[in-house]
């Protein structure tokens, strides 16, 4: 039996163009083609694809529509693969659609439907539940996951960073504290360490809390 195939992709010309790769392949069979998220679920409550290939943004709200709609799937229909297409080479994307597992998961740049073996190969490798994550993504995770490495930030603890990220806004000690449900003193203390592990100690107070705060939102930024 052919596989069968949903493909939700907004723009006309880029939709036509993946269900046009896919349909030569005799393999596999495009069940429906949508334009937006509502459209996607309606087409695979009613079709049961084997897989579907989407754009990582769509209507309504042009964001992360593709992602959801995979988190969705794995909930509600966790034998269906998941092919995103995006334009962005972005790592945050593919971290989060790869979030609940990357079986049946794959992230590729649009310009792989101008290499039908690529999509068609990974349609095929999501419907028996393998995975497949676009080279030039790969890379960037890793960069970015060098880059987090190699920040100073790397050694705080999750508590501390929210401490650091509290005073990034400006907050007293004091404020810190009823934020986080902390006492001002045990505030202090983490505060302390942060310094510490930003090898801040030898600088006044003032100072020192500004330049955490310089770390932290270069970070952010980066």
């Amino acid at each position: 039996m052919p596989l069968r195939v949903v493909i939700a992709e907004d723009n006309l010309l880029m939709r036509e163009g993946v269900e046009r790769v896919l349909s030569r392949d005799p393999d596999l069979t495009v069940v429906a083609a949508c334009a937006d998220l509502g459209g996607l679920l309606a087409a695979v409550e009613e079709h049961r694809p084997d897989v579907v290939v989407t754009d990582v943004r769509m209507p309504p709200t042009s964001t992360d529509e593709g992602i959801r709609a995979a988190t969705k799937l794995r909930a509600g229909s966790p034998s269906t693969g998941v092919v995103v297409l995006s334009q962005y080479a972005e790592p945050s994307y593919a971290t989060m659609l790869l979030a609940g597992g990357s079986a049946g998961r794959a992230y590729l740049l649009k310009e792989r439907v101008g290499e039908p073996g690529q999509l068609v190969e990974a349609v095929r490798a999501v419907a028996r539940g393998g995975s497949v994550i676009d080279p030039v993504v790969v890379e960037g995770i890793l960069a970015d996951s060098l880059r987090r490495r190699s920040s100073p930030l790397a050694a705080l603890t999750p508590r501390e960073r929210d401490v650091l990220a509290q005073i990034a806004q400006g907050k007293s000690n004091a404020a810190v504290g009823e934020t986080l449900y902390l006492s001002e003193k045990s505030v202090e203390k983490h505060i302390s360490v942060v310094f510490a592990k930003l090898g801040l100690e030898a600088a006044p107070e003032v100072n020192r809390r500004v330049l955490a705060v310089l770390l932290y939102l270069s970070e952010q930024e980066g």
